[in-house]
């Protein structure tokens, strides 16, 4: 009986060291990033607001970022947000070069990959408010260079050639928190939203610099970030 026991409890526990070794955040090599992993860059002491309990708050003004600490070659990201605001505007930047992040004055973006945080009624507003069609651009995951980096996108691509559209659209409303995992490795990023792989792209240019998380006029929170360095 007890022999039946002890093979059924180590059973347990190699399935779920397994499962958490395929879940985007859990097992080894993951380390939380909280207030001593980000710098500010060219925002207000306060546009950035770290809670106790380790989520992130943005104002959503100035436009600008909040920088990582140190510089990122190969990792994999996960990260949840939530707009507060109808139409919100945001975006976490990938490999954003030094040079040019170093120089950003207020109000500026930097280069770099962005993966786009883009509220679902930002399109309607958008084509409501410019009677135009929104076929430049998705809320659900979008994967773009910007300034002088340079990326493939992977297909579906938007009709300037520049963007990765997403595969699938799967983003929620605001106030429902949205799950981001972003592989970077080798110079490829992957983007996978709310368990569904959707856009990405190959041959990016530089593929190494700072992460950075996007303040574009509208209240956004982050929680549970959490990144893992590969070789």
């Amino acid at each position: 009986m007890l022999r039946h026991a002890f093979i059924l409890a180590a059973f347990t526990f190699l399935a779920l060291t397994l499962a958490a070794a395929d879940t985007p955040g859990a097992g080894p090599g993951w380390k939380s990033l909280g207030k001593d992993d980000f710098t500010k860059a060219n925002c207000d002491d306060n546009t950035f607001q770290w809670k106790d309990d380790g989520s992130l708050y943005c104002t959503g003004t100035p436009v600008g970022v909040l920088k990582s600490a140190k510089q990122y070659t190969n990792f994999e990201l996960v990260l949840e947000w939530k707009h507060l605001k109808p139409a919100g505007n945001s975006g976490v930047f990938v490999w954003a070069p030094e040079k040019p992040l170093a120089e950003l004055k207020r109000g500026g973006l930097p280069h770099g990959i962005e993966v786009q945080v883009l509220d679902l009624a930002y399109k309607t507003n958008y084509e409501k408010n410019s009677k135009k069609k929104a076929d430049w651009f998705t809320c659900h995951g979008d994967v773009f260079p910007v300034g002088t980096s340079k990326m493939k996108p992977f297909p579906p691509v938007s009709p300037n050639g520049q963007r990765s559209f997403p595969k699938k659209e799967t983003t929620k409303a605001a106030g429902e928190w949205n799950h981001y995992h972003i592989k970077a490795i080798n110079g490829e990023i992957r983007l996978t939203v709310n368990g569904e792989e959707v856009s990405g792209g190959a041959e990016c240019n530089p593929k190494n610099g700072y992460i950075c998380l996007e303040s574009e006029g509208s209240p956004i929170e982050f929680r549970n970030i959490k990144l893992k360095e590969m070789p």
